[in-house]
């Protein structure tokens, strides 16, 4: 396949994620945060009861009366507000549980749905940060953020207004020293958002330099690069670190400045209130309840700000998560493909006379403007097989990706049975269609998951045939785990012509209408090559094919050769009509020792 530039990373714009896009994660975990929240309200009852009780307590030692049903009920207090906190706890961390893994679906979900262009575009460990540590950092929002934040309001605003009741004047002094600290951390909190975001771009792009260097790890230890790989990754896992340590560095500014107003307004009050106390405006047992509904004000006004800073910080990682959710997923009806059985909106044969595949005048060209197809027009017809040959880059490989609906046309038009594709449901034409790309990916699993992976209803029977049309019988039968035998991550315990069959074997036992094969023969030796020529020439009895092949006895008895060059078409024809009309045809088959008639 013709690839394309480089990708340059994609410009990110600063997207705005805030509690209004956070809301739509909360909503369908909604009844147990409500629950959360009211076993909040509850326990900030409870506390608030709390000092003023004690109060009691010092009032009935002064005036000598029992304390034991006052200490019994103050008891019962504590135990109670103990027991609402750890349930509410638990709530909220099964809960913030639930928000990630209903967020990991859905950001999956649309990483596998997107334009193909998209991936090309990005890298994959970024990608894969959005589901791993980007969704994770919500789990902490949910946690120490939106119910903790209201459960803190509700303590502060009934602490704030005991104290009023209590004495005004202190009240003054108190809010004075909150303020100034306040002040200061939502003058930090409004920067952590931003670094938060950098940082995790700095951890996404680490993700990706590691990705990279474990797909190719085998080429880099043979390359002797092994070291400047780690020093690569070591060099983004810095900055991933440098990044970290701003925000560390601001959020720590968070700490002091509501240390300062909570010993600053500590130290008002005993000052003042001794004072007072000397003077006779409000009694000592006053004072100590005031004083308690000042620790009461400043426990849940430090684990406001903690949960404040907790929250930009998750917002920041939300922000990345709704660039990938607002990515358009491709146009898919989201049909499940069956190994048998009708498939709904798309034709399996043509009408009499229309051929199955038709491209007319296609043109491509890639986002960046590089020109890869012009002009392009072929048929397949039903039960025909036709090659695609020519010298590398001429844009081959693209035709097929076209095919499967990978990339939008720059130009003309493509059928299936006389039907625009643009018509057509793009998954049911999928469905329709068997891809067996250059590459031969395989997936980590067993041969048996490998197989299933296009046909999931086919039996073992049919997974034993298709296995034997394409020579693959020996690598069941030298493991005595069969069909379940492990392939390996990428298919790394598999040769590369035994990842090339299980992709073919894999498209066939899907029984398409139409089979794309790109260089199917390209890792096979001569006796393997014989066995999927023969192989194919038995698919093709029931169905197209459209080849795309370097190694022309692959398609010496083709139906159609066409012959690509520059992406267009430069000639047409049987191998015999090519090797008399087509010079660059005849100085292909010339280099594999082909010149000579087809000999089958």
């Amino acid at each position: 396949m013709t690839a394309p530039p480089e990708p340059a990373p994609p410009v990110v714009a600063e997207p705005a994620a805030g509690v209004r896009e956070l809301l739509p994660l909360l909503r369908p975990h909604r009844t147990p945060l409500l629950l959360a929240a009211g076993l909040s309200l509850v326990a900030a009852a409870a506390a608030l009861a709390q000092p003023a009780l004690v109060a009691r307590v010092i009032e009935a030692v002064g005036a000598g009366r029992p304390l034991l049903p006052v200490v019994l009920l103050l008891v019962a207090v504590l135990v109670a507000a103990a027991a609402l906190g750890a349930l509410q706890q638990y709530l909220l961390q099964r809960t913030a549980e639930g928000v990630v893994l209903t967020t990991r679906r859905t950001v999956a979900d649309r990483l596998l749905r997107l334009p193909v262009a998209e991936y090309d575009r990005r890298r994959t460990g970024d990608l894969m940060s959005r589901v791993g540590a980007d969704t994770t950092l919500l789990r902490a929002t949910v946690t120490s953020g939106v119910v903790e934040i209201a459960g803190s309001v509700v303590v502060g605003v009934g602490a704030l207004v005991a104290m009023a009741l209590v004495d005004v004047w202190l009240l003054l002094v108190t809010v004075g020293a909150v303020l100034v600290g306040l002040t200061v951390v939502v003058s930090v909190s409004r920067r952590v958002r931003r670094l938060s975001r950098q940082a995790q771009e700095a951890v996404g792009t680490m993700s990706a330099a590691v990705e990279r260097a474990l797909s190719a790890v085998r080429t880099i230890r043979a390359s002797g690069a092994t070291a400047r790989e780690v020093g690569v990754v070591g060099d983004s896992a810095a900055r991933a670190y440098a990044a970290g340590v701003r925000v560390a560095r601001l959020e720590a500014l968070v700490a002091p400045a509501g240390s300062i107003a909570v010993q600053g307004a500590f130290l008002a009050v005993l000052g003042l209130g001794g004072y007072r106390v000397a003077t006779g405006s409000i009694a000592v047992s006053d004072l100590v309840a005031f004083i308690l509904y000042l620790f009461l004000l400043v426990m849940p006004l430090g684990q406001a700000i903690g949960a404040w800073t907790q929250l930009q910080t998750g917002l920041g990682a939300l922000a990345r998560i709704q660039e990938v959710l607002a990515l358009r997923p491709e146009e898919d009806d989201r049909p499940e493909r069956s190994a048998t059985g009708p498939v709904p909106g798309v034709p399996a044969a043509p009408p009499p006379g229309v051929p199955l595949l038709e491209l007319v005048d296609v043109d491509f060209d890639y986002p960046d403007g590089t020109a890869v197809l012009r002009g392009v027009s072929l048929t397949v017809p039903a039960g025909s097989r036709v090659a695609l040959v020519g010298p590398s880059g001429a844009g081959k490989s693209t035709l097929l990706a076209l095919v499967e609906g990978f990339y939008p046309l720059s130009g003309g038009s493509l059928r299936w049975a006389g039907t625009d594709v643009r018509d057509l449901p793009r998954a049911a034409l999928r469905a329709r269609l068997g891809y067996v790309e250059q590459e031969a990916p395989v997936l980590a699993g067993s041969l048996r998951d490998n197989l299933l992976l296009a046909a999931p209803e086919a039996t073992d029977p049919e997974l034993w045939a298709v296995l034997a049309d394409v020579g693959l019988t020996d690598v069941v039968q030298r493991s005595p785990r069969g069909l379940d035998v492990p392939v390996g991550d990428d298919g790394v315990l598999l040769s590369g012509g035994e990842r090339q069959r299980l992709a073919i074997a894999r498209s066939l036992l899907a029984r398409p209408a139409l089979l794309l094969l790109d260089e199917p023969t390209a890792s096979l030796d001569a006796r393997n090559e014989q066995l999927l020529r023969r192989t194919l020439a038995a698919a093709a009895a029931d169905r197209a094919l459209l080849v795309v092949a370097h190694r022309l006895s692959t398609v010496l008895d083709s139906d159609q050769i066409v012959v690509l060059d520059g992406g267009r078409v430069v000639a047409r024809g049987t191998h015999e009509e090519l090797l008399q009309e087509s010079p660059l045809y005849r100085e292909l088959a010339a280099a594999q020792l082909l010149a000579g008639p087809a000999t089958g």
